[in-house]
């Protein structure tokens, strides 16, 4: 690519049905990265994202907390927003699916297919849930995937063997909402023509715009069959009406990544110097990436390329897939209670230990990323602060002391330094390519190899006697300007930690150019400690609030092992009670749990309940509720917790289990 080429890059949209968590961060810190290391390269590159905004899921979830669908998403969204600005995520824009950008662009994309014949329309039959009335959406359906057998998959798209499916086909099919075997009903929904782009899309993905690894699996795809995809839902939905229809709404995934369009449409009106048109005509040069999770590559790389072709529109210059989180070799999922939040995650530890230690581990391949804790304060404390920060902790205190803060104005290893420099170049195509644990090694190499300099030279030693001081000064002049060379290559990984050498160093910026001329003659500001090595102690408190406020909830409708059989003795010895909840409050420096407040006609008690994710405080208070009341008091960080409420979950959803209003409080539930 030239300098002048312009570059728009995104990464998939989150759904707005809840916080960030850290597997949302993987993918973001992926394309953050790697968008930072364009614009250090001189190249014109915008960032835009934004929150998925629509479907039955964030209906049901607004439903419960008492809001209406637009005030959650919109909370959601700035959440999401400032979540990811913590992690220093630099987009141009953040936006949502839910705006008159999006909807304008949908209705013209569905128009323009429906004028070509490519729509159609077809009666089918969907899964409805006969205690909630309503249709299912795929993702609330759960049961045994109708290729490989492995139980407890969602919707149309098996986790295990990747497999895609009509929902309908799923083995032994439940509600996730309710529990309750579904039934089936018929209705007309809008298909769009997807074989019609059969012989465009096998070209295409042919023509180097994807992974190796993801072209082989869209062979499997091609090779059984492209079949015509529903893009439509009924009443009730949150979501785009269909022009012409009163009941029938665009589906979600129609509108998600049309969403990209419309978060850059959004800049544009913005930043009146872009040109939308410039960025997504048909015949634009312009560079289009998409960053994805693994999960998401068949509507990203068949039906997002063939709405776009179709609609004159130009399609992905590359879409780049990566695997799934694993904690300590463990799915990240909610309904397993294998997920960290992001906002818990920053409770404990910097934003930067994560960025690096994903760039550590990260490659241009469809992997999944394991974190395990043990491994993840080794590779900052021993390699991030022991090996890079520490060269500059080591020498740069003999600049300040002896030498006025100036470095020396010549350089007595310039072959060294050429060293560094020109592996800056490898390091360069690395970022570029994707590798960036290849990146990250490389790094730590010529950290390596510069703290063996300094171990060879011993400046600590030499300042002892007063006619090798000079010596002295060239040693830490030659440290300091390799150290600088490791922070130009590990400035996209480490954005805030570069604003802080570059105070240190006394220079505008950390610029990539710049690694072929060394920092002399130079004034630089006294060191001070630039990162901090992880105390144990953090990851135990993470993992202890992990365990305490995410923990498994086992499904209702699956195969949960049912507990021992119990005496009625032991069933005497719980006191469950009735409580009228008085207060509800959120809890400061907590993610999962809310302060109860609780009558229990006697005595006033209060209790933390980890339900913040489902219920807000508002909404809580005069509600009649059962608790464990002769449960021992526990400390908590938060203070006393004294008693437990008892709430039903089926994996997905809590509810309360509630007393007729009429109930006074403090009556025993026998």
């Amino acid at each position: 690519m030239s300098a002048s080429q312009k570059m728009l890059v995104t990464y998939a949209l989150p759904y707005a049905n809840g916080p960030l968590h850290l597997g949302h961060l993987v993918g973001m810190i992926q394309s953050d990265i790697w968008v930072r290391f364009q614009k250090m390269q001189g190249y014109h590159c915008l960032y835009v994202c934004g929150s998925d905004s629509h479907g039955t899921p964030i209906m049901i979830n607004a439903e419960k907390m008492g809001l209406s669908p637009e005030k959650m998403v919109t909370d959601i969204t700035e959440d999401h927003k400032r979540t990811s600005q913590r992690f220093h995520i630099e987009f141009d824009n953040y936006y949502t699916t839910h705006s008159p950008e999006n909807q304008k662009l949908v209705e013209i994309i569905f128009k323009r297919h429906m004028d070509a014949g490519n729509i159609a329309k077809h009666t089918i039959t969907q899964f409805f849930d006969p205690i909630k009335a309503l249709f299912l959406p795929d993702r609330y359906v759960k049961g045994t995937c109708p290729r490989c057998h492995a139980k407890d998959q969602y919707g149309d798209y098996c986790e295990a063997c990747s497999a895609t499916y009509a929902v309908t086909e799923l083995e032994n099919p439940v509600s996730a909402l309710t529990g309750a075997t579904p039934v089936q009903k018929d209705s007309e929904h809008y298909f769009f023509k997807l074989p019609n782009y059969e012989n465009f899309l096998k070209q295409w993905t042919k023509d180097n715009h994807l992974q190796k690894a993801v072209t082989n699996k869209l062979n499997e795809w091609f090779d059984a069959g492209l079949k015509e995809w529903d893009i439509s839902r009924d009443a009730p939905y949150f979501g785009f009406l269909i022009p012409g229809e009163d009941k029938k709404y665009f589906y979600v995934w129609l509108d998600a990544p049309i969403g990209y369009m419309a978060s850059f449409k959004n800049l544009c009106e913005r930043k009146k110097e872009l040109d939308f048109d410039e960025y997504w005509r048909a015949e634009s040069d312009v560079a289009l990436y998409h960053f994805i999770g693994k999960d998401i590559m068949y509507f990203h790389t068949l039906f997002w390329p063939a709405l776009l072709h179709g609609a004159n529109y130009r399609t992905p210059t590359a879409i780049f897939a990566h695997g799934f989180l694993t904690i300590r070799g463990q799915k990240m999922s909610k309904s397993r209670g294998t997920f960290i939040e992001a906002r818990t995650y920053l409770e404990h530890l910097p934003p930067e230990y994560l960025r690096y230690y994903c760039a550590a581990k990260l490659s241009d391949k469809v992997e999944d990323l394991d974190i395990n804790f043990e491994d993840f304060t080794n590779r900052v404390n021993a390699d991030l602060v022991g090996k890079c920060i520490n060269i500059a902790s080591r020498t740069a205190p003999f600049i300040t002391k002896y030498f006025s803060g100036k470095l020396k104005a010549t350089l007595d290893e310039p072959a060294l330094y050429q060293t560094f420099s020109k592996t800056g170049d490898d390091i360069a195509n690395l970022w570029q390519a994707l590798r960036y644990s290849q990146a990250i090694k490389q790094i730590m190499l010529l950290a390596d190899l510069a703290n063996q300099y300094i171990d060879e030279k011993k400046p600590w030693l030499l300042i002892k006697d007063p006619t090798k001081r000079e010596n002295v000064h060239a040693i830490a002049t030659v440290s300091l300007n390799l150290f600088r060379l490791l922070m130009i290559y590990l400035k996209p990984v480490l954005p805030i930690t570069a604003i802080a050498v570059e105070d240190f160093l006394k220079i505008k910026a950390l610029k990539w150019q710049d690694k072929e001329s060394p920092l002399l003659g130079h004034v630089i500001c006294e060191f001070k400690p630039l990162l901090q090595r992880i105390d144990p102690t953090h990851i135990e408190r993470l993992t202890m609030m992990t365990e305490q406020e995410n923990k498994p909830l086992q499904s209702a409708t699956t195969s949960t092992p049912a507990k021992p059989m119990i005496t009625i003795d032991d069933f005497n010895k719980i006191d469950l009670r009735v409580a009228s909840i008085l207060e509800a409050s959120h809890v400061e420096g907590a993610e999962k749990l809310l302060c109860l407040k609780v009558d229990l006609g006697t005595e006033t008690r209060q209790i933390f309940a980890g339900i913040k994710s489902t219920f807000q405080p508002a909404t809580l208070v005069g509600k009649k509720v059962v608790i464990v009341a002769n449960l021992a008091p526990r400390k908590m960080r938060f203070g006393v917790s004294e008693g437990m409420v008892v709430v039903a979950n089926d994996g997905e959803t809590l509810w309360l289990v509630s007393a007729d209003d009429k109930t006074p409080p403090g009556a025993q539930v026998r």
